[in-house]
């Protein structure tokens, strides 16, 4: 039997997935990792560069994973959640940049 929770959708997950970054650098280095992603995307698509995109895992998770690891003690929810979790880093990183998330 598995100690893991069921979320039947994404809506009851999130909860979850902020309370797992209640610390305040780790939400800045998500930030941080999701705005480069972003970046170095945009950069990839535009100068042609395709092979830069192998690196956007590298980025956003290390991270959120020094994040998590390092500031937050605790283990990121993407080894359970992998989806809801990269659901919720966009998520996360819309309502810090609106200002609805404190960062």
């Amino acid at each position: 039997m598995s100690n893991q929770q069921t979320f039947n959708n994404f809506s009851e997950f999130y909860p979850f997935y902020l309370e797992e970054h209640s610390d305040v650098t780790c939400r800045r280095l998500h930030f941080a990792g999701s705005l480069l992603v972003l970046l170095v995307a945009a950069w990839a698509l535009v100068s042609g560069k395709l092979l830069w995109l192998l690196a956007l895992p590298v980025i956003g998770y290390g991270f959120a994973w020094i994040g998590h690891f390092k500031f937050e003690k605790n283990r990121p929810a993407t080894f359970k959640y992998p989806l809801y979790s990269l659901m919720g880093d966009w998520v996360m990183f819309r309502d810090m940049l609106i200002g609805r998330i404190r960062f």
